[in-house]
């Protein structure tokens, strides 16, 4: 396995200076942003789209100071009944790159359509009042489907793989409906970019999950949560408060080592369940962690995961007796 930086994590710093910080804290690899919900401080995607000598000094960058460029990353909501073809523009335009640069993943989210005739993204979370599940109908079927299958059908031309990150708010928001999307669009092409810390607030098991995705999960993102258990108790864990509002909160996302009571043994026990699934992929740092620096916050981070991943090949086998 190898560790690595999604450069939005620290998005004050220029390009140079967050490739500067991986490198420096032992990293391996960075995964940047091209747009949509990212204002894409490090990677200027028309440019790289038109331009052969703009891919020459983005990577070039990268490869000068040891590093690999991982994924790139075009999360928004391509599916939005107003704005969705523009963000699609950004996912199609982050695919064409990724194929021209070798890159072999994009990450993105599956989108989230209105109801029928809706001007604003509507969230499914609840079967009953039956109208839910006509609107689920229509998202899934009439929006969405038709969408991805035409979607994936682009990245194989392009010779991409697409992570889609389950997530609150999106379509594709756990285990079940991430798998459904698969079956439904081809798992060559379309699998998992993981990231532990949507599901954690939504009560799932992240070993549990890890067993269920398997060989689909394409990519991983390292990030944690912290349960804000006296908020918690007394409104469960669906939250409206705004991420700033910290204490005000039943969930935040915090920096990796400090969402747990055991500390490292979450990750050692992340890296281990990720490992027997056959996953030797990168583990990409993501900081959003509203209390803490993003330089300190990624070093912690970087340290935590240091004690835990596993680096080399397996190679112990029991004696032949």
């Amino acid at each position: 396995m190898k560790l690595g930086l999604i450069t939005d994590s620290v998005s004050h710093l220029s390009f140079e200076q967050a490739l500067d910080l991986a490198r420096d804290l032992g990293l391996s690899s960075v995964e940047v942003a091209t747009g949509n919900w990212s204002e894409s401080p490090h990677a200027d995607l028309p440019a790289l789209v038109s331009s052969a000598g703009s891919c020459a000094e983005f990577t070039g960058m990268i490869a000068d100071r040891g590093l690999t460029l991982s994924a790139l990353t075009a999360n928004g909501n391509q599916l939005h009944p107003v704005t969705g073809p523009d963000q699609d523009r950004v996912v199609r335009q982050t695919i064409q790159v990724a194929g021209a640069l070798g890159v072999p993943t994009v990450v993105l989210m599956s989108g989230l359509p209105g109801a029928r005739g809706d001007a604003s993204p509507n969230w499914v979370t609840n079967s009953w009042p039956p109208e839910n599940l006509e609107i689920l109908d229509y998202q899934w079927n009439e929006v969405a489907l038709p969408y991805w299958r035409d979607l994936a059908a682009f990245a194989r031309h392009h010779g991409v793989r697409l992570a889609v990150e389950a997530c609150g708010g999106q379509l594709v928001h756990n285990v079940s409906t991430l798998l459904r999307l698969i079956d439904a669009v081809g798992d060559d092409v379309v699998g998992a970019n993981l990231d532990p810390s949507h599901l954690m607030w939504m009560g799932a098991d992240i070993p549990a999950v890890i067993r269920a995705l398997g060989s689909s999960i394409f990519h991983v993102h390292a990030k944690d949560i912290r349960i804000n258990q006296p908020v918690a108790s007394r409104d469960g864990l669906l939250e409206t408060a705004p991420m700033e509002q910290a204490a005000q909160r039943a969930w935040n996302y915090v920096t990796l080592g400090l969402g747990h009571p055991d500390g490292t043994a979450f990750w050692a026990d992340f890296v281990y369940h990720l490992r027997s699934v056959g996953y030797d992929g990168t583990l990409n740092i993501e900081h959003e962690d509203t209390l803490v620096n993003s330089i300190e916050g990624v070093t912690r981070a970087a340290r935590t995961l240091q004690q835990v991943v596993l680096v080399e090949a397996p190679d112990w086998q029991p004696a032949s007796i």
